[in-house]
């Protein structure tokens, strides 16, 4: 399956064999951004793109949304390269609170209660890897389940969590993408994990999918 990224970057051929290399660090991709360096900017989507979408994903509960605010997220990091410090942190921090900023005025344009409604067409139409039906639709059922245990907790809750728990962020890098003090991001983590105590099969579920 093609992914996020390869979709969305410029000049690339999906399925296409890469030589190996040496990568460049994010912050030397971001000076080439500076510069308007177009193959500086495709690495950096290829590298973060898909996680940063699976982010928005888990946080909107809608592949539309995810698609359009993590392209938007991207055209950000183009537009204001020159913004970026590395006094600020790493820049996939960077990358996340530009994204989580973008889902904060959605859900404010939208007016919406920053509970996300499952998207279960989007979970029906995954790809039937099995032949096995009724594990493909237990899976169908998890995946709904998790989607509706995170709608239930409010939106710092279910970021914290998710930066923490899914996306590897460590608690002081999380604090900083939510701008937030670490004893505040603390808190929220033991909130959102005693709001969801009786679901810890789903918490280990979301590092799976």
């Amino acid at each position: 399956m093609t992914s996020f990224a390869a979709e969305c970057a410029p000049g690339t051929t999906p399925g296409k064999i890469q030589i190996a290399s040496k990568q460049p660090a994010d912050e030397d991709l971001i000076i080439d951004i500076r510069r308007r360096d177009e193959a500086a900017f495709a690495q950096l989507l290829s590298r973060h793109l898909d996680a940063v979408h699976r982010y928005i994903y888990r946080l909107t509960g809608s592949h539309h949304d995810a698609d359009e605010l993590a392209q938007e997220t991207f055209l950000r990091v183009w537009q204001k390269a020159g913004s970026y410090k590395a006094s600020h942190g790493k820049v996939s921090t960077w990358l996340y609170r530009i994204a989580h900023n973008l889902c904060i005025d959605e859900f404010r344009r939208t007016s919406s209660d920053a509970k996300a409604t499952p998207d279960a067409a989007a979970i029906e139409a995954l790809p039937d890897t099995t032949a096995d039906q009724e594990s493909l639709l237990a899976q169908n059922e998890q995946l709904l389940a998790l989607q509706e245990a995170l709608n239930a907790l409010p939106l710092t809750q279910r970021s914290a969590l998710l930066l923490c728990q899914v996306q590897g962020f460590s608690n002081l890098e999380a604090a900083k993408i939510l701008n937030i003090g670490r004893r505040a991001l603390e808190s929220l983590l033991a909130r959102a994990r005693r709001n969801l105590r009786n679901n810890e099969n789903l918490i280990k579920l979301m590092s799976q999918i």
